[in-house]
């Protein structure tokens, strides 16, 4: 009972504290402790980005991550548990027990570090409750605000903060910490101004080197945010003044952000360049080589040295770094780089392997996703522009020039495959030496049973035998020797006999004519031949005329991928430029001057006033000219083209197909280049299809989806094409007997008198006997041809005889010869335009 909790006497109090200090809490702190270094060691910060004041990345409560609970904050938290537990004298509504303060504090810093931040709130406001007379009071005060900032309380935590501040005299750590918790609540309403004030107390007060260092750098950070360069250049220096006082990292990274701020017009490049090699030359940089490697990369970059910015580039993705970003801004640089040379298939492999890195969640995943998929029609068109333009300037050629050329790439490809050749003959004569001198060999030769050796003596390792010293080597060798060449005399020209020389001699005249005729007998190869390249060139002019028009159509194309998509206005008005130069069809020509106007706007006001000239002066009445010289005119028209697409749009949807199709073609010229032209053609395309048949909707289709394949209807084209025109292709007339019928009257399109004629008999019918509920309709069948419908017939037989009646009673006497049809029939005959050969296989 002397050591009871309920007795408040001297050896009660003093033994439960000391209990509680020296043995719970001593070993729930030494838990503590441990927790926060693998906390320390497994936070991996964002240097990408403004790094957070207090290094603790709190995780998704749903992610897989965040179920995985550290053991050692929960040992601590159970210690300080126990210890509460244990040895808490709360006695007349007071706490008799010095240490609950700390068993407290301990309990909530466990908690909060386990990111359980409403149990972490309780414990500390126990201690503000419970202990107001604590020496960690003003500890437990900045861990509570802690806690409510990381519950988004950022209010209140400003508020309590500065209620401290003012109150209270506080130690310069507690002093420190309550302003880095004060910069950190401001950052988190985007105050920066005012995170900034308070961190630089915070860093001035501080005791602790590791956070001096992290202060300043995310001050650099904060005036690098505001471009303030000299004072953020001032801040990483800093840091780097600090040296081994602060972590490595927080150096290694103010290098690479003062590189980032470095001025390539006044900044000292080769003192740049010497200061990087020294920090790569340092072994304990090694952990940061990626960073160090990458930043060289953009130095280079930037400096046009792109040899040696892609060496360190790959220099950097060598090194295998965890950082996803910097993994992901390599692959994208070597993309960027290789998009700028044109070689737009390297740059998409290096685009894609860029996207694997990013978050699919962030904006610059979006824009390079988009980007990366525009490529597609940079490489399409690119690789037919290059090869029309190659296979155009050889016919361009004389017939000599023509042969010339050739000649010069045969010669060329012949010496390259000469060269391969003949490393491969070295390469092969390299192997077969070793083969010969390798001694494995030798030691594997056998020895006969019971022959002793002579010589030196042998050694357990057969590999330090000489040749020469082993007898039965030599022996083997001997054998060897007279099964290949006989016996020889020792004498010059051993390898060859006597016999065989005056032999070579006598057939000498003989063997140079078999030479001769296996000289005449060896078959070039085609491709070492000028005919084999000639022969391939195309002679027709309509097919020459085809590679132009497919040449021109790729370089407007590619004018418009690199103006609209990728922001590229050299590229784009070089491309422009050089279609001009090519005299292309007169449809393309004014909306490739008129897009050059909008480029040289931004690039070259002088010239896009040169070509706004031009417009006005050459095309006064176009809708170009109109919407170059009136921007309120550039929007009336804008809106007359959609109220255009409409009224014909509508007039399709009447089924006054020819209307449509006899102005369509004089629109889709008006209106060429702009994004409603696709739409244009795309209704040509369709009443095709319903005047003319299956095969020109294919037709009009293929055109749409090939001259606007970046455009909505372009891709709806392609889509059509790949999965419905296949099976509408695959579709025949079918002999099952189905439920709908339909008797066809076959008149002239435009022949309303026999519509009338028609309808007038068939209504009569109807008021007669009307049991089957029949319906009548009028449908296009093309632009001459339509078709009186009667609808609703329930069997063929019954459909034969109303055909019959109506043509023959004579209270109908319908002229026109009726076609029965199944409903799946007609939609074929709808589709496919052939009702001859529906009515063909009806006749016998």
């Amino acid at each position: 009972m002397a050591c009871s909790t309920k007795k408040d006497t001297f050896l009660a109090r003093n033994s439960h504290a000391l209990s509680t200090k020296y043995n719970i809490l001593y070993n729930g702190q030494i838990a503590f402790d441990k927790g926060m270094q693998t906390v320390n060691s497994a936070e991996t910060d964002n240097f990408w980005e403004i790094l957070p004041v207090e290094r603790m990345l709190v995780q998704d409560p749903f992610s897989e991550e965040a179920r995985v609970k550290n053991p050692d904050f929960e040992l601590a938290e159970t210690k300080a548990t126990k210890a509460i537990q244990k040895h808490s004298m709360n006695i007349g509504g007071k706490e008799k027990n010095f240490q609950m303060d700390e068993a407290y504090l301990l309990l909530g810093k466990s908690r909060y570090y386990e990111e359980r931040f409403i149990p972490a709130l309780d414990a500390f406001n126990y201690i503000l409750y419970k202990y107001p007379t604590s020496s960690n009071i003003n500890t437990a005060r900045i861990w509570r605000e802690k806690t409510n900032m990381r519950l988004g309380n950022e209010a209140i935590v400003i508020k309590n903060i500065n209620q401290i501040l003012k109150d209270v005299k506080v130690d310069p750590q507690a002093y420190a910490d309550a302003h880095a918790l004060l910069a950190e609540a401001f950052f988190n309403i985007q105050q920066n101004d005012s995170t900034i004030v308070n961190l630089q107390i915070a860093e001035k007060f501080t005791k602790k080197n590791p956070e001096r260092a992290r202060y300043r750098f995310i001050l650099g950070q904060l005036f690098q945010a505001k471009s303030e360069r000299d004072s953020a250049l001032a801040y990483y220096q800093s840091v780097i003044d600090m040296n081994r006082k602060g972590d490595r990292k927080y150096l290694i990274h103010s290098y690479a952000k003062k590189a980032q701020l470095f001025d390539y017009e006044n900044g000292d490049k080769q003192a740049f360049v010497e200061r990087y090699n020294k920090l790569v030359d340092d072994r304990e940089n090694r952990p940061f080589l990626d960073v160090l490697y990458y930043e060289m990369g953009v130095f280079f970059d930037k400096t046009s040295d792109q040899q040696s910015a892609l060496e360190f580039y790959n220099a950097s993705l060598q090194t295998k770094s965890a950082d996803n970003y910097l993994v992901a801004s390599n692959y994208r640089n070597i993309g960027n780089m290789y998009f700028k040379n044109t070689d737009y298939t390297l740059a998409a492999k290096y685009y894609d392997s860029t996207l694997v890195k990013l978050n699919p969640k962030s904006r610059e995943y979006v824009y390079l996703e988009k980007k990366r998929l525009n490529l597609d029609d940079v490489i399409k068109y690119e690789a037919i522009a290059q090869q029309n333009d190659s296979i155009l300037k050889v016919i361009a050629y004389s017939p000599e020039e023509r042969t010339n050329y050739y000649q010069k790439y045969i010669d060329q490809l012949q010496a390259a495959n000469a060269e391969k050749q003949k490393k491969a003959d070295e390469d092969a004569e390299k192997q077969e030496n070793l083969a010969r001198s390798n001694p494995d060999d030798i030691a594997a030769a056998p020895t006969p049973p019971g022959f002793s050796t002579f010589g030196p003596p042998t050694s357990a390792d057969a590999k330090n035998v000489f040749y020469f010293y082993n007898p039965t080597t030599v022996a083997y060798g001997k054998l060897q020797f007279k099964k290949n060449f006989g016996n020889r005399t020792a004498e010059g020209q051993w390898r060859t006999s006597l016999a065989s020389i005056n032999q070579a001699l006598a057939d000498g005249e003989a063997d140079s004519k078999e030479r001769q005729q296996a000289s005449d007998s060896i078959v070039i190869e085609p491709k070492y031949t000028v005919a084999y390249y000639t022969d391939q060139l195309p002679t027709d002019s309509e097919k020459i005329s085809s590679l132009k028009k497919d040449r021109d159509f790729a370089y407007y194309q590619l004018g418009l991928l690199y103006k609209e998509n990728f922001k590229e206005y050299d590229l784009a008005s070089e491309k422009l430029e050089q279609l001009l130069v090519f005299q292309p069809e007169e449809k393309l020509v004014l909306p490739t001057e008129y897009n050059l106007y909008k480029i040289y706007q931004i690039t070259n006001p002088s010239r896009a006033s040169s070509i706004k000239n031009q417009i006005t002066t050459q095309y006064p009445d176009s809708r170009y000219a109109q919407i170059i010289n009136n921007t309120a005119s550039a929007e009336t028209n804008m809106n007359s083209a959609d109220a255009v697409y409409k009224k014909y749009y509508e007039l399709y949807e009447a089924e006054q197909f020819s209307v449509v199709l006899d102005t369509i073609d004089d629109l889709i010229r008006e209106y060429s280049g702009e994004e409603i032209a696709s739409k244009f053609e795309l209704l040509k395309a369709n009443a095709l299809g319903k005047t003319k048949g299956l095969a020109a909707y294919k037709s009009g289709l293929e055109e749409v989806a090939t001259h606007y394949p970046n455009s909505e209807e372009g891709k709806n084209a392609q889509d059509i094409l790949a999965k419905q025109i296949p099976v509408l292709e695959k579709m025949e007339f079918t002999t099952v007997d189905e439920k709908n019928w339909k008797i066809l009257y076959q008149i002239p399109a435009k022949d309303e008198k026999a519509v009338k004629e028609i309808e007038t008999k068939f209504k009569k019918f109807l008021n007669d006997e009307n049991y089957m509920k029949l319906t009548f309709s009028v449908d296009q069948y093309n632009g001459e041809t339509a078709f009186c419908v009667i609808h609703a017939i329930k069997s063929q037989s019954y459909a034969y005889d109303l055909a019959k009646l109506l043509k023959e009673d004579k209270k109908y006497k319908i002229q026109q010869e009726p076609i029965v049809i199944s409903s799946s029939n007609y939609s074929i005959v709808q589709i496919k335009k052939n009702i001859d050969a529906y009515t063909a296989l009806k006749t016998p």
